[in-house]
């Protein structure tokens, strides 16, 4: 179905055009050869018209109105594929900006589109009225969701808060890049490949963490430990040269070190440093260091030890 209605009513590119085409060239021949009158003559009888509440409805009337309605929507269908081209090639607007743009375009040329052929047609639209009443109280029921989903996606678009490519993180833990954004929902694609369709309304009453939303730079942290035996000062320096050296480490803001606790077992170690482009991972730098800091330690006779507990034994030896 969903087929048969974008052929119908929203063909896109050459389908819109040739259809138009088409059409015209069928309109303008039939009406050149007379015949319109003729099928008028046939279709506009009595026992092909039916009558519903205080209107008539003839064959000839539904076939006029089911040929008014897709040439007008083909027509839009042209335009807005037209304006949708024009519109892409802008360079100097951002491209959320562009999908703002289109579905504004959209909805408003689709809407002048159905009401021009509603008039063509001869439907008044005074009684439109009560069909907006009942609209409204629908939205108020049954589509309030689909409703705010739809404005949400207005407000992120416009707001720039979540664009396509940004690294996002949600409350449920969901980590992934966006890579589309609709009317209705947002898609995310996590970093084992799967799919997540999130409401846009999610989006914007959730807390949302946006690693790239200004930037792209992420912090790595390292905790470790090393023994009470080793050379700390030595130890930290140790630590420090194996973020530095790694080509993923920022220089500004520079690696830090710092001695945090001792502990039970270990004197404890916190390391933080940055890299340029947290979207392009963060365990493989941070995996390289903590090699880099292995081997330095074992080159160096500095332990990493593992929890461990004295036991003293008493002997009553009056026994």
């Amino acid at each position: 179905m969903s087929r048969l209605y974008k052929w119908i009513f929203r063909p896109s590119g050459a389908q819109a055009k040739w259809l138009t085409l088409l059409m015209l060239a069928l309109i303008v021949g039939m009406g050149t050869a007379g015949y319109f009158d003729t099928i008028k003559a046939f279709l506009d009888t009595p026992q092909f018209t039916y009558k519903i509440g205080e209107y008539q409805v003839s064959a000839y009337g539904v076939m006029r109105a089911v040929l008014i309605l897709m040439f007008i929507f083909w027509s839009t269908a042209m335009l807005t594929d037209l304006i949708d081209k024009r519109v892409n090639k802008l360079k100097k607007v951002k491209k959320a900006n562009k999908v703002l743009i289109v579905k504004i375009v959209h909805i408003g040329l689709y809407l002048l589109a159905g009401l021009i052929a509603l008039d063509i047609i001869g439907i008044d639209l005074t009684t439109l009225t009560v069909f907006s009443g009942a609209l409204g109280i629908g939205l108020g029921f049954g589509l309030q969701k689909i409703a705010s989903n739809f404005i949400s996606g207005l407000i992120l678009t416009f707001e720039r808060s979540v664009e396509t490519d940004d690294m996002v993180e949600l409350t449920d833990g969901t980590v992934g890049n966006i890579r589309k954004t609709s009317a209705r929902y947002t898609l995310i694609e996590t970093f084992d490949g799967k799919e997540i369709l999130v409401p846009n309304e999610d989006l914007i009453t959730s807390r949302v963490t946006n690693w790239t939303f200004s930037n792209k730079r992420g912090r790595i942290e390292i905790a470790l430990g090393v023994s009470y035996k080793a050379d700390i000062e030595k130890a930290q320096a140790l630590i420090l040269e194996a973020a530095v050296s790694h080509p993923r480490c920022l220089k500004d803001p520079e690696p830090k070190c710092y001695l945090r606790n001792f502990g039970d077992s270990s004197v404890d170690f916190i390391l933080h440093f940055w890299i340029d482009d947290v979207a392009s991972g963060r365990w493989q730098p941070q995996s390289e260091v903590m090699f880099a800091i292995w081997h330095a330690f074992k080159k160096n006779d500095i332990e990493i030890p593992f929890p461990q507990r004295d036991v003293h034994i008493y002997q009553d030896l009056a026994q």
